[in-house]
């Protein structure tokens, strides 16, 4: 596997998903919350709000859930309490750097359940800028290599931002500047191409090649770490190898 695959690639093809809908659809709403809260409830005036529905919508929640959120984001509806924006640092098994993405209402609480969980991982809660170095944000989108002829692909991309085109998997890999993301994702929505992921992500730097027990060990601590309430994302710098990733 590629170490432009990221956990959320890793997890996309576990299917993971399916089997945690409802903690899904309760994360996506509190994202979809947070952002109406801040920039208001129109989503053309609102790009951060567009891309929670938009992540919500790819994952198939019930539109009434999503304009429930909304308005309980523009005081519309009631719920008072405040979100906050955290990015946690740490690293896992065997040296992996890893960053989470944290929607909270309580902060000291959610500092402690992380913690705890990395710890009974084999890993540790790091300080603030510890890893977020190894990372930049960009945008992702991926799409079966049997859905479009490579060079038709590169073709619509790059002008629309595309920095970065890659064979993956039996998946092409677009990288693009966040500020690109929907642009690219629009060109390709409007020629008709169907995308298998697309979202703003932390891409490393620099990958950590784990063996089988510690790729296992480190596959456990991200899962623990994304069935937590608060976090939205959880991001990291290792690859597996082949025998493990079919497994998976």
């Amino acid at each position: 596997m590629s170490g432009h695959s990221k956990w959320s690639t890793i997890k996309h093809k576990k299917g993971a998903a399916d089997a945690k809908r409802g903690k899904i659809f309760s994360k996506l709403a509190k994202a979809i919350t947070s952002a109406a809260r801040q920039g208001g409830g129109d989503p053309e005036m609102n790009l951060k709000l567009q891309y929670a529905i938009d992540k919500a919508k790819s994952e198939n929640m019930p539109k009434d859930n999503i304009e429930r959120a909304i308005l309980k984001g523009t005081g519309a509806s009631s719920g008072d309490a405040v979100l906050y924006e955290c990015l946690y640092e740490g690293y896992g098994p065997g040296g992996v750097a890893i960053l989470i993405e944290i929607l909270t209402d309580n902060k000291n609480r959610t500092a402690a359940e992380i913690r705890k969980i990395f710890e009974r991982s084999g890993g540790n809660l790091g300080e603030s800028g510890c890893v977020s170095w190894m990372f930049q944000k960009k945008g992702l989108i991926s799409i079966n290599i049997d859905v479009i002829d490579e060079d038709k692909l590169m073709t619509l991309v790059l002008d629309a931002g595309c920095e970065d085109l890659q064979t993956i998997d039996e998946m092409y890999q677009i990288d693009c500047d966040t500020k690109d993301f929907n642009n690219v994702r629009k060109v390709l929505q409007d020629e008709g191409v169907n995308i298998e992921l697309a979202e703003i992500s932390w891409i490393p730097s620099t990958f950590i090649e784990l063996d089988e027990a510690k790729g296992k060990s480190v596959v456990s601590l991200m899962e623990k770490l994304e069935n937590q309430d608060d976090v939205q994302s959880v991001y990291a710098n290792f690859t597996l190898p082949k025998d493990l990733l079919a497994k998976l």
